[in-house]
């Protein structure tokens, strides 16, 4: 790419290279603001191979098949290489033409891919084979000696992922776990889900602890508010007694809490004319 690049000038080529970075860097996490960023690389680099390579991979990510497939087209016309021929076959699946991916995967391209291309052709191909409903026929594919082999490489676990989804949907349930079971000890960048379909084929369901923290914190604010309208309650129920019967309740509780029959010096308070009326309306 940096070779490519160097037959620009140098400004523009300091500026085809910003957007590229952005790219890369967004794929994964944003593809749509990376295809942004693709179409301005593209628009001011149209004939560097690079620019329209991760133009097409930008648009791949985003599900715009036809695009990304002209833009990998163009790329290999450009450069004469065939590395991208196996996402090329695979956007031909994206747009409902599996049968032109299989075509694909039958042509002499495929034995100048590396190991890893060929790999990734064979996923393909099997992919294709399950569109067409051909599950069998897609197990039959993923059936290699890269699957057989007990070493590790960086396609290794999605090829045995892709085959244990082939055995399960085509109802071998038993080897479709084993077949998780051993993508998952190859998946250590966790590429797969393989450790979630196991768990559903085990039938272990994880609980959301954010959502259950969620609903107790609901119960709890659902408390506060009933007790805080037992107290309003309360008040209010205060707020309704007579005055002059709160007066007088408060006096007698005067006499009540100061009399004492032993007390020499103790004399009864006078009663008023107000409690009197209170107590006789009460009467």
């Amino acid at each position: 790419m940096r070779q490519e690049l160097l037959s620009l000038p140098k400004g523009l080529a300091e500026e085809v290279s910003k957007n590229l970075v952005m790219v890369a860097r967004l794929i994964d996490e944003d593809p749509e603001q990376a295809y942004a960023y693709s179409r301005i690389a593209l628009r001011l680099a149209s004939r560097v191979a690079a620019v329209r390579e991760a133009a097409g991979f930008a648009a791949y990510a985003t599900q715009k098949y036809s695009e990304a497939l002209a833009e990998f087209r163009a790329a290999k016309r450009m450069t004469g290489s065939v590395e991208l021929w196996p996402v090329m076959a695979d956007c031909e699946r994206g747009l409902g033409r599996p049968e032109r991916a299989l075509a694909m995967a039958g042509e002499p391209e495929v034995q100048k891919l590396d190991k890893a291309g060929q790999v990734e052709m064979r996923l393909v191909a099997a992919g294709a084979r399950r569109d067409q409903g051909q599950l069998e026929a897609a197990i039959v594919t993923l059936q290699s000696p890269e699957l057989a082999s007990s070493a590790v490489q960086p396609w290794t676990a999605r090829l045995r992922y892709a085959y244990a989804d082939a055995l399960l949907a085509a109802g071998r349930e038993d080897e479709a776990r084993e077949w998780f079971g051993k993508a998952l000890e190859a998946d250590k960048d966790g590429a797969t889900d393989a450790s979630d379909r196991l768990a559903e084929l085990d039938g272990v369901e994880f609980v959301d602890a954010a959502v259950d923290l969620s609903d107790d914190d609901e119960i709890e604010n659902e408390d506060l508010a009933q007790d805080d309208q037992d107290d309003q309650d309360e008040d209010d129920e205060d707020d309704d007694e007579d005055p002059a019967e709160v007066a007088a309740a408060e006096r007698a509780t005067d006499v009540t809490e100061y009399y004492d029959e032993d007390d020499e010096e103790y004399e009864p308070l006078e009663q008023s004319a107000d409690d009197a009326d209170v107590r006789g309306d009460k009467a």
